[in-house]
């Protein structure tokens, strides 16, 4: 809760700084961005780092094998030991 009320008075503080400040057409577009920018970041920073809810337990049904699968294999060409990957299937 510390971190997302830090965040908006961030995201506040930046907004009344960028609007009390007179600024040309140009100006004003530009540091609009950038607020934009820089506060979602920060409330976005505060969503990643709340913690989820719990909901209970969820049961997953597990996939069945993959019939084949690829397997790395190591081989001696002649003049040096080399990897090749093969298909192997049950």
């Amino acid at each position: 809760m510390k971190k997302t009320f830090a965040a908006f008075v961030a995201v506040a503080t930046i907004a009344g700084s960028l609007a009390a400040t007179p600024a040309s057409a140009q100006r004003g577009v530009a540091a609009g961005v950038a607020a934009g920018l820089i506060g979602g970041a920060i409330v976005g920073g505060a969503i990643a780092a709340s913690r989820p809810a719990y909901g209970g337990p969820v049961y997953v049904e597990e996939a069945p094998p993959p019939a084949c699968r690829l397997v790395r294999e190591r081989f001696w060409d002649g003049y040096d030991w080399r990897y090749r990957r093969i298909e192997v299937c049950n």
